[in-house]
């Protein structure tokens, strides 16, 4: 997968060099590349911002910068159109089922707005282009998209094929199957007069699966419900069906609702 990041703070995705990111970028597995807009600026300042028409608070950053960057790393020889992702409060919000979606993308783009966001015409200019997607990490605002970038390229990244060594533990992850994922221990068995549930011990994997579907559960309730709203009935076992009734909901053909 190659991906290219622009910003005019270059030095911020340095992070991208550490643990798996920056493992597969050496072995090859991701072709991430990331620019600096203010090379793609004329005037001895290397201005990318200006005033926004209509007045108002703030700086708006200057399309004719963007769209020398998003040229430059544009191919014209690829067959598929790259996606523009723009990190934005007002684009859709970011999940692991998106992660999933674009992580089967060949190119991918992200432009790190600053200020008080990108000259909108630029977005429009970009979808000749570009599969243009302004995309949010939820319902704040952060000073720019370097953060929300670094977010996403992680969560993408490591669902490429051979980022992650055990491919498994992707799918036991929060949110891979609509859950959060059950609790997890590790040696040793009784730590500050703590011990780990007897079900972990007992070698019976049947019995630990179980617990850990109803435990996946019990946690998305209690930290997550408007999860279990999304979840489809007909996936779900009639073990599923008694513990999501033992916390309180109602399942239905068609819904997960919390019991009147």
């Amino acid at each position: 997968m190659r991906i290219d990041v622009v910003s005019i703070f270059p030095e911020y995705l340095a992070a991208l060099d550490l643990s798996l990111i920056g493992k597969a970028r050496q072995d090859g597995l991701l072709d991430l590349n990331v620019h600096d807009l203010r090379d793609f600026t004329t005037d001895r300042h290397r201005t990318v911002d200006d005033t926004p028409y209509g007045g108002g608070a703030g700086m708006v950053m200057k399309a004719e910068p963007w769209a020398q960057a998003l040229t430059s790393v544009a191919d014209a020889e690829e067959a598929a159109r790259p996606v523009l992702i723009v990190p934005s409060p007002a684009g859709a919000v970011f999940t692991q089922a998106m992660a999933y979606e674009l992580a089967e993308e060949k190119h991918l783009v992200f432009a790190c707005g600053r200020y008080e966001g990108i000259d909108e015409r630029v977005l429009e200019w970009a979808g000749e282009r570009f599969d243009v997607r302004p995309v949010s990490l939820g319902d704040y605002v952060l000073n720019g998209g370097e953060v929300a970038v670094l977010a996403m390229v992680e969560a993408i990244g490591r669902l490429v094929p051979g980022v992650v060594g055990n491919p498994e533990s992707l799918v036991e992850e929060s949110h891979s199957d609509g859950l959060l994922e059950y609790p997890v221990y590790t040696k040793p068995s009784s730590w500050r007069d703590r011990g780990v549930p007897d079900i972990l011990l007992s070698g019976n994997h049947g019995k630990i699966a179980q617990w850990r579907r109803g435990q996946q559960l019990q946690r998305t309730a209690a930290r997550r419900p408007d999860l279990l709203e999304k979840l489809d009935p007909t996936q779900l076992t009639k073990a599923d069906k008694a513990t999501l009734e033992a916390l309180g909901y109602e399942v239905t053909k068609d819904k997960v609702l919390p019991r009147q």
